[in-house]
């Protein structure tokens, strides 16, 4: 219920993530579905605030204008006005519990756009968020998550942020929860298609991935590592189910230097190579115990910049202390020459 005390400004963020550690086709229920499993990432998120029209005004649900009234009125105003995702979340989530459709909704934050982080659930998340707090609705993670690919048609798992989950994201459920999270480890990003210019790639123009059904069988062997590793905090194995996942991802959104990219996880000593499946960022994955990571990852920045790859950033999946901002690696002649 809402009644003239319960609204307020809602204020809600949403973190981001770095692609996936594994994405395919999977066995749910009496079929198949489309499911995946975020990297979590601290570096961006986005910030949501939620101002109701007229609030004073409110006393219950049954009592308030509806859409109807909305589009007749004031409506729903959104700043920036091309964040569309958020306003279609905004507006789902008023609608659901009998809401009208008016207000004002501000998101603020730097996320960059078509890269693989997920700036478009965190849009719709923050939007939720503040819609949510606004009101202090009961929404649970379930209900958040059908609210999310309602608004986008294909969500990231952002909205359950306890433990690591396959989530089926164009039906907006969980496939498995894995209880735990992902064991933590340090990431090295960087973008895998330095000749975008950091561009990112448009997502929607591409068409879902058709898997084969070798492939499919073996995105049900991975799922089962990837439950040992969650289980036994094996980084190890996480690893090696991201690069598994990655290779197949390479039939349908190519690494142009991925064989080479591979041969710097061997070579520095790395536990795997992970990626945004619909995007243009990847991670080399790294045991963020070992003593000697920090050498280990200055030696893959310095490998990957031989091979042409200068944008790179560093983070921890757990600890936003450990967050270094995107950074350009200039080649190696050019640092020996500046000396």
């Amino acid at each position: 219920m809402v009644t003239r005390i319960s609204w307020r400004m809602g204020v809600a963020s949403s973190p981001i993530h770095h692609g996936e550690i594994l994405q395919g086709v999977f066995p749910h229920g009496s079929g198949l579905s489309r499911g995946l499993v975020t990297l979590p990432c601290a570096m961006y998120s986005v910030e949501a605030r939620f101002t109701p029209a007229d609030p004073t005004n409110l006393t219950h649900p049954t009592d308030l204008a509806g859409p109807a009234d909305a589009a007749d009125g004031a409506g729903l105003v959104v700043s920036p006005s091309w964040k569309s995702k958020a306003r279609q979340a905004a507006e789902l989530t008023l609608s659901s519990v009998g809401l009208p459709v008016q207000g004002h909704l501000e998101l603020s934050g730097e996320v960059p756009l078509c890269r693989g982080f997920g700036s478009s659930t965190s849009d719709v998340l923050a939007a939720i968020g503040a819609v949510k707090d606004a009101f202090s609705l009961p929404l649970t993670a379930e209900h958040v998550a059908r609210l999310a690919v309602q608004a986008e048609t294909a969500s990231d798992s952002l909205m359950f942020g306890g433990s690591a989950v396959l989530f089926a994201h164009r039906e907006g459920v969980i496939i498995e929860d894995f209880e735990y999270p992902l064991p933590a480890v340090r990431v090295l990003g960087f973008g895998c298609r330095p000749e975008g210019g950091g561009r990112g790639t448009d997502t929607l123009a591409l068409p879902p991935a058709r898997y084969t059904p070798a492939e499919i069988q073996r995105f049900t062997r991975l799922r089962t590592l990837l439950r040992e590793a969650v289980l036994a905090k094996d980084t190890g194995l996480l690893g090696k189910v991201a690069t598994a996942s990655t290779r197949i991802n390479q039939r349908h959104l190519p690494i142009p230097a991925l064989e080479r990219i591979l041969a710097v996880v061997e070579e520095v000593g790395a536990l795997g190579l992970q990626t945004a499946h619909s995007g243009d960022i990847a991670g080399i994955i790294f045991d963020r115990d070992d003593p000697a990571v920090d050498t280990c990852i200055e030696r893959a920045q310095q490998h990957l910049a031989d091979i042409g790859i200068f944008e790179q950033w560093k983070f921890t999946t757990d600890d936003r202390d450990t967050v270094d901002s995107p950074s350009r690696v200039p080649p190696r002649h050019t640092r020996t020459a500046g000396r």
